[in-house]
């Protein structure tokens, strides 16, 4: 069957709307805060061969990165039967880093395996040294939590990797709520291949995943410049020491490929802003993909855009680590900062790219134990700041930027669930970068803690200002206070009672000076 232009939309939105009930399913039956209110999860369709063919709106540094993940399972001996489930969390075998745990569902389609129901989300406590699982002075993967390698999952595995965490009731809940997502997909996509036909369903998505990479490359094609684009931007410490970590990358399209080249940039750091390539891909493609910076809208998103790029870094470097380097700043904040560095080298070579965004998800974990009846608590979450300005419109203010995606935790929800109280929580009004269109203001939230506790702070971009774009101003740096005293960007804390943090987070760069082009 070879579908004309109105059957590859119809198609597209099919297998998309599919993706988007899975989500929508994980958000609405999920426990924790971090996964029902900030929506800190993802969810995809893949094909029997394990390409994406569908993916929901959902967190760029999860999306780009399931391939790994289904490429994991489908490497397993014995090979994954129909309706089998998997999990696993392992940043070496698949996974990005200890709390994103990843359910994936072999979909049963007449007795084979027909295709993959992936879920991932952000778990607030998988063990590891300290509550939330993302402790800021780790030196090894294994100080950030249990390591769950691509796993039949069975109820033995679930008690195992429950008996491993601080809160095994949350756990268990949000466990549930992604085995529910992963089984929507697969009725979604059973349901699918009874109105079409199996036979022409692979067909489809076969065709859409070619139209991807020619739309892809087709474009990439008729960007300006095919010389090598080189840039370099840097990372304030690791937890463990406070030096400036370099990343350095050389951008070359030619031919309809985009590739990566991260030569240059240093060895893997002893704290935990390492990251996997696995992360080092999924930021790529973001620039590449999920922003729309170099692609058309129109572009369907799934796996035959990643077939025109290409990401080389050396073994062993801050942006290919290996195990066991800890690596749970690397998913969150190094994946920010070699977007930012990819998106500096197409601006140095000619391309019109948005200024530098807050280049940070200011990521805050709290634990502690409460009463007898309610034992032990985590929270986590991201806070969002500036939008960098881009050609035409000012920064958006106060919003997820880059490699994040989620929404805020509303202020009741942490008060009522957790002995946190929200003190402030506003814009930072004048943080973002003047031009001729302005970067997107930050935001100022302050916690006080109502009991004692611990709290693990990773954070980006307190010393650096997120650089504005074709001579607008650099964005505001953040803060980090307690009790009004400057705390540094990565740091682990213990809270008294009446304590006040207070997270002031960066502005976007501006774009432009002068007159309007």
């Amino acid at each position: 069957m070879r579908l004309d232009a109105v059957g590859l939309e119809v198609m597209a939105h099919a297998f998309a709307s599919i993706a988007e009930e899975m989500g929508l399913v994980l958000v609405h039956s999920a426990l924790s805060p971090n996964i029902r209110e900030r929506r800190d999860a993802s969810a995809a369709l893949f094909d029997a061969d394990g390409e994406m063919i569908a993916q929901a709106a959902h967190i760029p540094v999860h999306l780009g990165a399931l391939a790994d993940a289904v490429a994991a399972v489908r490497r397993l001996e014995p090979v994954p039967q129909a309706g089998e489930l998997f999990i696993l969390n392992d940043p070496y075998g698949g996974g990005s880093h200890l709390p994103d745990l990843t359910l994936i569902g072999a979909i049963d389609i007449d007795g084979q395996v027909g295709g993959y129901s992936v879920v991932r989300a952000h778990h607030s406590d998988v063990g590891g040294m300290t509550p939330g699982s993302m402790p800021a002075s780790a030196r090894e993967l294994y100080q950030e939590g249990i390591i769950i390698p691509p796993t039949r999952l069975t109820l033995e595995v679930e008690r195992l990797l429950l008996a491993n965490v601080r809160t095994p009731a949350m756990r268990r809940g949000d466990l549930a709520a992604q085995r529910a997502a992963v089984e929507r997909g697969a009725q979604g996509l059973r349901a699918l291949a009874r109105r079409h036909s199996w036979n022409a369903l692979r067909e489809a998505a076969r065709e859409l995943l070619d139209y991807a990479e020619r739309r892809t490359k087709s474009a990439l094609s008729r960007l300006p410049s095919a010389a090598p684009m080189t840039a370099t931007d840097y990372l304030e410490g690791d937890g463990v020491i406070d030096d400036d970590l370099e990343i350095r990358v050389t951008v070359t399209i030619a031919d309809g490929t985009f590739h990566a080249d991260f030569t240059g940039t240093r060895d893997a750091a002893p704290g935990n802003v390492n990251c996997p390539m696995t992360v080092t891909r999924s930021a790529v493609l973001f620039v590449v993909f999920v922003v729309r910076t170099l692609l058309p809208d129109d572009v369907p998103m799934n796996g035959g855009v990643p077939r025109a790029i290409a990401v080389t870094a050396p073994p062993g470097c801050l942006v290919n680590a290996r195990s066991p380097s800890a690596v749970a700043a690397g998913n969150v904040e190094t994946s920010q900062r070699i977007a930012d560095t990819v998106f500096r080298a197409l601006a140095a070579g000619g391309c019109v790219v948005p200024a530098q965004g807050q280049g940070t998800m200011n990521n805050v974990t709290f634990g502690g134990i409460g009463s007898r009846e309610s034992g032990a608590w985590t929270y986590y979450e991201t806070i969002g700041g500036g939008q960098g300005a881009s050609r035409g419109a000012n920064g958006p203010s106060g919003v997820h930027v880059g490699m994040s995606n989620t929404r805020n935790t509303p202020i009741e929800v942490l008060e009522m669930e957790h002995p946190v109280r929200v003190r402030t929580y506003a814009l930072r009004r004048g943080s973002g970068g003047r031009g001729t269109w302005n970067g997107g203001d930050g935001v100022v939230r302050e916690f006080e803690a109502l009991a004692p506790m611990e709290a693990t702070l990773l954070t980006e971009r307190r010393r650096h200002g997120p650089a504005g774009a074709a001579g607008g101003l650099a964005g505001e740096v953040g803060r980090n206070l307690l009790n009004g005293e400057s705390l540094p960007s990565k740091t682990a804390l213990r809270l008294a009672t009446g304590d006040v943090l207070r997270i002031e987070t960066p502005g976007g760069g501006g774009w432009g000076k002068g007159q309007e082009p």
